[in-house]
């Protein structure tokens, strides 16, 4: 595969001591170091590259160019040089899934964690979309009037529940970093709903042949499970798995858990 020149380069990190490579793709308002728990579970067995999401942590803004979803595919690309497994969480978890039915050469496993592909929930289960959609109103209503403050706000409230602190108790720059990443949101919705790469679709998937891990919490919004059972109803090969008492943000909250059932992936998709 030849590796593109990216139009904005981003920001890369290592976590972990492990031989086998992992790519780890973080989701919306995070950055890569989202991943040190699960890489220090893991320490010793699996090195993690991971990168920071245009608009997020040491990534530079992104330029409003082209399709963001596609972008982060292509940046992806770039680090997907040899086989490796591949991680995604949220929004990082599609970007994930259309680069495994892109390059299934060179994506040995692939693990999606919550990946909210709302596409998939329209197609097999619109009456849980339909919920979501309307328990997310407010935050969309503060996007559309440009209250990007209290937008991040209410969006870390609704997908971050217990994962850290309040809004009020995070330090400034933690703040000031969610507000900056939450335009992407909106930008994101026409690849996550409307699905322009075809990957909800009949046979969209039919190339994604490795083994697959699809993971969410117990405790997260309905709309998850429905994702998450469309997702494993296109795969061959694939574990459709729960963490009881976790919710959206099961990689910070419960690495130990994640990390175990990784391990059994890794296993499953060998050397």
């Amino acid at each position: 595969m030849d590796v593109a020149v990216l139009p904005q380069p981003v920001f890369t990190r290592d976590l972990g001591g492990g031989a086998r490579r992992a790519l780890a793709i973080h989701c919306t308002l995070a950055h890569s170091g989202a991943w040190r728990g699960l890489a220090a579970a893991l320490e010793g067995q699996v090195h993690l590259a991971g990168f920071d999401l245009l608009s997020h942590g040491n990534s530079p803004d992104w330029d409003g160019q082209g399709d963001i979803q596609e972008r982060h595919v292509a940046i992806a690309e770039t680090l997907l040089t040899e086989p490796m497994d591949v991680i995604g969480h949220s929004f990082g978890g599609t970007v994930a899934l259309r680069l495994a039915a892109r390059h299934p050469d060179l994506v040995r496993s692939l693990t999606l964690i919550e990946p909210v592909y709302f596409a998939f929930a329209l197609r097999d289960a619109p009456e849980l979309l339909a919920r979501h959609e309307a328990d997310a109103a407010p935050f969309a209503e503060l996007l559309a009037r440009g209250d990007f403050e209290m937008g991040a706000r209410i969006f870390n409230a609704m997908w971050g529940g217990d994962a850290g602190p309040g809004w009020e108790a995070l330090p400034e720059r933690a703040r000031a970093g969610m507000i900056r990443s939450i335009p992407l949101v909106p930008a994101s919705r026409r690849a996550l709903y409307d699905d322009p790469a075809g990957i909800a679709a009949p046979g969209g998937l039919d190339g994604v042949t490795m083994p697959v891990l699809l993971l969410r919490g117990s405790d997260s919004h309905p709309v998850v499970a429905a994702i998450n059972a469309a997702i494993a109803a296109r795969l061959a090969d694939v574990r459709n798995e729960v963490v009881e008492g976790a919710g959206h943000m099961l990689p910070i909250t419960h690495p130990e858990q994640v990390a175990a059932h990784l391990r059994d992936l890794l296993a499953r998709a060998g050397a």
